[in-house]
């Protein structure tokens, strides 16, 4: 480029092509970030599914922002964060109908951990790091091993993902009217009170 580019002038030209180049428009934008956790309950023995989405549409709300995007992320190595359609019809567990299918696929794939030859997870460091721990007790009440059977969560949380991004439209969560947020747990191993976090960014 030439001519004087630091006055940001219509009069800039491309030495290639000589042609005019635009006047750069500079818009500064200060953005705003609104974070909050929120707990949920698991019931354990199966997969545990929690509709957050009036959580997360909440949260948006009070957030003041109206454009930009909700991060909803899981800190748990166990749980996924996942965006599904609401399709109306339960079990008998209480699962909706997608979230059985869902089951019934995983299972497919990475069968519930039951044994200690099934998966190479957990191995002998992982116990001796646990029971180190001053809550080892949590994990492995009256040292029974067999509360560590939970690999086959480790592996459905990796593959799901543990986390969704959502577009913030006007100050309201951008999706259809049938997509909700889950959360999902999938340790089965004991019921246990989890955190999920809410991070809204924008102006």
């Amino acid at each position: 480029f030439y001519g004087d580019q630091s006055n940001r002038s219509d009069q800039r030209r491309c030495k290639t092509c000589d042609q005019s180049i635009p006047k750069v428009i500079e818009k500064r934008v200060k953005m705003a970030v609104y974070k909050e956790t929120i707990e949920v309950k698991s019931h354990g023995k199966t997969p545990t599914y929690i509709d957050i989405t009036k959580d997360v549409r909440r949260v948006i709300e009070e957030s003041g922002i109206q454009n930009g995007i909700c991060a909803v992320i899981s800190p748990h190595t166990t749980c996924s964060v996942f965006f599904e359609e609401f399709c109306h019809d339960y079990n008998e567990d209480g699962d909706e109908f997608l979230q059985e299918d869902l089951n019934n696929v995983l299972a497919k794939i990475i069968p519930d951990h039951v044994s200690k030859d099934q998966y190479v997870y957990p191995g002998e460091e992982h116990y001796k790091a646990v029971e180190s721990w001053p809550n080892a007790e949590d994990y492995l009440p009256g040292g029974d091993r067999t509360a560590l059977f939970n690999g086959d969560a480790h592996l459905k949380s990796t593959l799901l993902g543990s986390s969704e991004t959502f577009e913030v439209d006007n100050g309201k969560l951008g999706v259809g009217t049938t997509g909700y947020v889950y959360f999902a747990d999938f340790d089965r191993t004991r019921p246990r009170t989890r955190k999920c976090k809410i991070i809204v960014l924008g102006e």
